[in-house]
């Protein structure tokens, strides 16, 4: 009868049988899981990539998730990001207190715009000033550098000039031949009793040779330094996890806070010991005037972030810009990164696309474009106004490289004109020229990493003469380049070319 009645009452109770309630209770949790990830995932993410993720999770749930755990935000812990709060409104209150004399002497306006500016530029300032705190200023003096190794030995003289304090940032740092006058200098600066503070990024330096011997060599010099967002889990104590892929990509120097440095160059040999003939091509800025200020704010805010430390010289130094330059641009730095709750660069590449009339130049290594910004640049050509894009006909990011490609044809077929610079070299400056008067210098590319994940730093400059300057460096872009035709992609083999489209996928998941 017992037997007769456990025969009933089982299959009732367990309509799929004692054994399968495993794989019932599998079916139900990656049911739960799915629902979770459609009402979650989307919220607060683009299209695409909440898609991508979504697909992720579908086609491998377990590692999925995993997978979103560890790298589905692209922001810093919430305590990084109130310390970037802080650091902002640090830097607002020390504007407030800025003299305005040396303003009206050289008859610009709070904006750093002469009479007769266009409005368009006036809110392009504001705007980057109500993202990142850092306003505009007149008067800087600015001087362009190209060859590699002679920049380097340039900013070794500059730290041998350092009477109070000097400031490196770098994303990627080496011990190595090409930069020993650097280290050497600084090693000379700590001597004399100057302040030397250094930061690098973890990832960024320690995957290249030298980066043991390069840390070696700050222990000698006696200096201060800290690696950037470090990957280790006891780092994240007190400060909160992070995906390890948020990284910080800026390039500085600061000198007494009355000259700086910024760019597109690391502090790494030429061929970043990759071997073979391979040698990178990049731009740095020299800046005298007032956003020498500027730029060490943004230095202030990453030694903040990683030490905790407020250095009282800076926060003076924020308060007392140094003296216009007469004569010279109205510049703003515009810092962007996972510290901010805003797309800074990608917001501000978008402005000023829209704005342009006549003419635009990009030169970016990795040109990954949103969707927004590839809206931008083609209804910049379709309006008339005339695109050229400056990449490399090689690239050192396989994926990004491949991902890069895909939008050529896209590209081509609008109107934009492409031109790839010739190996070994890789073309690694990334600046933009609008028009005849306004033009973009820093460290951000045009790729979905720089807009979301890294920590970025561009220079804005109003003003037709060094955009004139930066014309002659396109030029000789141009001079050692090839066009892209669309009868030459098309050329392209389809099998490679089904693989850009296919590396395209990977720039979604972040």
């Amino acid at each position: 009868m017992r037997a007769a009645l456990t025969d009933v009452l089982l299959p009732s109770f367990f309509p799929f049988g004692l054994a399968q309630w495993p794989v019932a209770v599998l079916l139900v949790v990656n049911l739960a899981v799915l629902v979770v990830a459609i009402i979650y995932i989307p919220r607060t993410r683009r299209p695409t990539t909440a898609l991508a993720w979504l697909l992720t999770i579908f086609l491998i749930p377990y590692l999925g998730v995993a997978l979103f755990f560890l790298f589905g935000t692209n922001r810093l812990s919430r305590k990084r990001r109130d310390m970037q709060a802080r650091a902002d409104t640090i830097i607002r209150d020390a504007i407030e207190r800025v003299d305005t004399t040396s303003l009206r002497v050289l008859d610009v306006d709070r904006d750093g715009l002469p009479p007769g500016a266009p409005e368009t530029m006036r809110q392009v300032f504001r705007l980057n000033r109500n993202l990142t705190a850092i306003p505009s200023t007149p008067g800087n003096r600015l001087e362009l550098f190209s060859s590699y190794n002679r920049t380097i030995r340039i900013m070794a003289d500059e730290i041998d000039t350092a009477e109070t304090y000097v400031h490196a940032l770098f994303y990627a740092m080496s011990m190595d031949d090409a930069t020993a006058p650097f280290f050497d200098a600084l090693d000379r600066a700590v001597r004399r009793g100057v302040v030397v503070r250094v930061l690098f990024d973890h990832i960024g330096s320690r995957r290249y040779p030298g980066y043991n011997a390069m840390k070696r060599r700050l222990r000698e010099i006696g200096c201060e330094w800290r690696p950037m967002l470090p990957i280790w889990p006891w780092a994240w104590v007190g400060n909160g996890y992070q995906r390890i892929d948020l990284r910080n990509h800026r390039k500085l120097l600061v000198v007494d806070g009355r000259t700086a440095f910024m760019g597109s160059q690391n502090m790494i040999d030429r061929g970043y010991h990759k071997g073979g003939d391979l040698k990178w091509k990049d731009l740095v800025v020299r800046i005298e005037g007032p956003t020498v200020a500027g730029v060490d704010a943004i230095f202030f805010t990453d030694w903040f972030g990683e030490t905790g430390q407020f250095i009282a010289d800076d926060y003076d130094a924020i308060g007392s810009w140094p003296q216009p330059v007469a004569g010279g641009d109205t510049t703003q730095v515009v810092p962007s990164g996972p510290g901010y709750e805003e797309e800074n660069n990608l917001r501000l590449f978008n402005q000023l696309m829209y704005g342009a009339t006549e003419r635009v130049t990009i030169v970016s290594p990795y040109f990954v474009p949103d969707d927004s910004l590839l809206y931008a640049i083609t209804t910049a050509v379709q309006r008339g106004v005339e695109v050229e894009l400056f990449a490399g006909e090689i690239g050192d990011q396989f994926f990004v490289y491949h991902a890069q490609r895909s939008y050529y044809e896209i590209l081509l077929k609008a109107g934009v004109r492409i031109w790839l610079y010739r190996k070994p070299f890789i073309l690694h400056s990334k600046h933009i020229t609008f028009d005849d008067d306004v033009a973009l210098i820093g460290s951000s590319n045009l790729d979905q990493r720089s807009f979301t994940l890294n920590a970025e730093m561009m220079l804005m400059v109003y003003g037709a003469d060094f955009v004139r300057r930066l014309r002659e460096v396109e030029n000789g872009y141009r001079q050692r380049s090839f066009e892209l035709t669309l009868e030459l992609w098309k050329q392209e083999p389809w099998l490679g070319r089904a693989f850009d489209s296919l590396a395209r996928l990977t720039s979604a998941v972040q």
